[in-house]
């Protein structure tokens, strides 16, 4: 592919330099929620042939087998409930609560409390063309694992705590086993996952980013789990997981904006000269992106757009320099990055003759709409960021309170209301466990702003006490109020038990 038809069509095929990229935004965002997320996991971890392709129609079907049950008044050989019971398990007690705009859609949407309930429901869309948000997850375990054993030794130990085993509540045993009866295939097992992509040992060493938060949450979570009962324990992992898919895509977006910056300055004779100027321009030192009761979505809509205008900076350059697209060149690490501006330095005069920086110019003119989110993949990173991050708006006003672990919360009743930054009751439960995984003795409140730093949150140690984060510390319990502590408030534990065994 050549410069020329970049030009033509800059979103459809990126350089392969630069898809191939562990730091790409592989794959990339689109609308979800935290239960897609979750189901999509199931899929990816443990559900061979479960693909999201499958699941709309595969809900469906099982639709029709339980309506041609109810009609001959008839059950599976296996089932423990008759038809009739099963469809009002499904479509009243499991169900999920629909968007506004679903309302009048039917189809099956269930609470992924099992594995078996991720085969026929929790796709982004009812269509064939859903994407795999579960492997944004299995990609953020990989970033943020220190090598590849790690990471796969962090998948497994996630496999078996998603499994069903003797040690769930009955619940949710009886649960996995009724809809294996309906919708017996494709079994639970462990999936050989398909990633090799990991952060570069010397890039990775004192860095600070959410993959390797999670990663490090995701053990603590999966700890807690014998505290609590499946329903809970689901909730906290989501809880966790949409806070961290969030700040993973923003840190991408400004990693590519950051290698950007460094290709400009490099095409312009500049630019890092060595792999350590390299991971000091690329990586940033600190990652902000949210602010604890102000609005969220501008400063996300503003790194979407850097990261598109960077995308479209980066692949122009790459086509231009190696239009073939077989070079050895990469953008994975901070020594590569610095071996590409070392490339433009010395190549400045013949990458001139390609007329890159008017091709750079006239695509950004002609794409702004989608550099400005309006449409195409900035959209969709808003979408995303929007739906994992915000409460779940449901149709049913009587359900409007089912999403308790979000991030983002509306200021007021109007649709119009804008989304700011507030933690549900859930989402704080679980963050207050996974700060203090690992400690012994009393912490104060201090801990809880530094881990939530940690994913780009940013919140004053000493305002906690008085805002809506402190209010909801104390409606949970999880605070002691002391004159010794910082701000006079000590983290409670939420699961002893739990921290212990991690300590």
């Amino acid at each position: 592919m050549t410069l020329a038809k970049f030009r033509e069509d800059p979103w459809r095929t990126s350089h392969p330099a630069y898809q191939h990229s562990a730091l790409a935004m592989s794959p990339a965002p689109e609308y979800a929620s935290s239960e897609v997320i979750l189901s999509s996991l199931y899929r990816h971890i443990g559900l061979v042939g479960a693909t999201e392709r499958t699941v709309p129609q595969r809900g469906r079907d099982l639709d029709k087998e339980v309506q041609w049950y109810r009609d001959r008044s008839r059950k599976p050989d296996a089932a423990a409930l008759d038809a009739d019971t099963f469809h009002m398990l499904l479509h009243s007690v499991l169900e999920s609560p629909k968007l506004p705009n679903q309302s009048s859609k039917r189809f099956v949407q269930v609470t992924p409390l099992v594995p078996q309930a991720a085969v026929v429901s929790g796709s982004a869309r009812l269509s064939s063309n859903s994407w795999p948000a579960g492997a944004l997850v299995r990609r953020m375990i990989w970033l943020g694992s220190r090598d590849d054993s790690a990471a796969d030794a962090t998948w497994r130990a996630l496999f078996d705590a998603l499994t069903v085993s003797d040690q769930d509540d009955i619940f949710a045993r009886f649960l996995q086993a009724e809809i294996e009866a309906w919708s017996p295939r494709p079994a639970w097992g462990l999936v050989s996952p398909d990633e090799k992509q990991t952060l570069d040992p010397g890039d990775r060493e004192g860095l600070d980013y959410p993959a390797k938060h999670f990663v490090r949450d995701l053990g603590a979570i999966i700890s807690a789990k014998d505290a609590m009962t499946r329903r809970q324990w689901t909730s906290l992992l989501e809880a966790v997981t949409r806070l961290a898919a969030v700040a993973h895509v923003t840190w991408l977006c400004d990693v590519h904006a950051r290698a950007w910056e460094c290709v400009k300055n490099a095409l312009d004779g500049g630019g890092p000269v060595d792999a350590v100027e390299a991971r000091a321009q690329l990586f940033p030192g600190s990652f902000r992106f949210l602010s604890y009761g102000d609005r969220a979505l501008p400063g996300i809509k503003d790194r979407a757009s850097s990261f598109l205008q960077a995308r479209l900076g980066l692949n122009a350059t790459l086509w231009a320099v190696d239009p073939e697209g077989s070079s050895v060149l990469s953008l994975s690490t901070g020594n590569e990055l610095a071996d590409l501006c070392d490339r433009l330095r010395r190549g400045t005069r013949i990458i001139e003759t390609t007329g890159l920086r008017d091709a750079i110019a006239e695509v950004s003119e002609r794409e702004t709409r989608t550099l400005l989110c309006k449409k195409g993949i900035g959209s969709n990173i808003m979408e995303f960021a929007r739906h994992v991050l915000g409460q779940r708006q449901a149709a049913n006003p009587v359900l409007r309170g089912y999403d308790q672990g979000f991030v983002l919360r509306k200021r007021g009743t109007s649709n119009s209301s804008p989304w700011v930054v507030g933690l549900g009751p859930v989402a704080v439960l679980a963050l207050v466990h996974c700060s203090l995984a690992g400690t012994t003795g009393p912490r104060s409140v201090r801990r809880l702003s530094q881990h939530l730093a940690g994913y780009g949150i940013i919140v004053d140690h000493q305002d906690i006490a008085t805002n809506d984060l402190g209010h909801q510390l104390r409606m949970l319990g999880l605070v002691l109020d002391s004159p010794d502590a910082e701000s006079g408030m000590l983290l409670v534990p939420p699961f002893p038990a739990a921290q212990e065994e991690t300590a």
